[in-house]
């Protein structure tokens, strides 16, 4: 074997770790986690085995967009602190390689769930992935400042996917659960908006608060959180979730909405941008324990 050969299989591990951190592997596990949410509360279920493969095509769909996220935005990513240290601005992956990588994916999720699952199930993924790549990341990121709140459509498609692979259809209980993620959405990058604020300015993104200013984006936070209150509780009204997510999405709630409100009155800088790194970050754990209650109802309970 010659010393080239020995060097690309000593590197292997290398290259396999930046080709999988292309795929966005956070983003890609809150896809997985509320696509099998989606599953789970269908009235129908697939076979075990067909879920998890069919999960599998779901996790490269969102890794395909991460990747060509990447790729359409590398410059940009370069500028950046939050993003400096991705593959492509290191120089681990090539723009090239990196838009190959993502177009090979997106073809194979799509064409994987179809096989494994059903057409509807795949046409909304592939939806989800060339929304991601041509409506938020190529237009709205750069053009408007309501990017986050039009192009949080893409994220918030999983459970709707998850309900398709075990039914074939859409009703209204994914639809909740869309609207949950998309109205989630944008108080939760607006938070991060506000701390990352230089970032955002020095990439020219029209962010909100670079646009607009850090009040108008305050006030918008709250707006979102109070609107996203009632949605959450939703699943209890409509039967597909039982008490416990009833209490934990009101406490989980009205705690963000309090958050929210207390990042508004906070004027000084330092404060409030404390304030929004938390509201960033408890917004998290928020959307998990909603989904969570919601996936242990309908397996143990419902």
């Amino acid at each position: 074997m010659s010393d080239v050969s020995l060097s690309s299989v000593k590197n292997f591990p290398n290259i396999f770790k930046s080709f999988f951190e292309l795929m966005k592997p956070r983003v890609m596990s809150l896809v997985i986690f509320t696509a099998l949410v989606g599953i789970v509360i269908a009235p129908a279920k697939p076979d075990f085995i067909v879920a998890a493969i069919s999960l599998f095509f779901v996790a490269l769909g969102a890794g395909a967009a991460g990747a060509l996220n990447m790729w359409y935005d590398a410059e940009i990513d370069g500028i950046m602190s939050r993003t400096c240290l991705r593959p492509i601005p290191l120089g681990k992956v090539t723009n090239k390689h990196a838009l190959i990588f993502g177009t090979v994916l997106s073809f194979v999720s799509v064409i994987g769930l179809y096989w494994f699952s059903n057409l509807l199930a795949a046409i909304i993924l592939a939806i989800t992935i060339l929304f991601y790549i041509f409506v938020y990341t190529i237009w709205l990121k750069r053009s408007t400042p309501q990017n986050i709140v039009i192009g949080g459509a893409a994220g918030s498609f999983p459970p709707v996917i998850g309900w398709a692979i075990s039914t074939n259809s859409i009703s209204i209980e994914p639809i909740v659960l869309f609207l949950i993620i998309f109205l989630w959405t944008p108080s939760h990058f607006w938070a991060l908006s506000l701390y990352k604020n230089e970032d955002y300015k020095k990439a020219k993104i029209p962010m909100l608060s670079v646009v607009s200013g850090e009040e108008v984006t305050k006030k918008n936070i709250l707006f979102y959180s109070i609107i996203l209150w009632p949605v959450t509780l939703a699943p209890y009204f409509l039967n597909f979730a039982s008490y416990s997510n009833l209490i934990f999405s009101s406490f989980f709630g009205l705690f963000y909405i309090f958050l929210s409100f207390k990042l508004l009155i906070t004027k000084a800088k330092p404060a409030s941008h404390k304030i929004a790194r938390n509201i960033f970050v408890y917004s998290i754990f928020y959307l998990f324990f909603i989904f969570s209650t919601i996936l242990i109802d309908n397996y143990f309970f419902i």
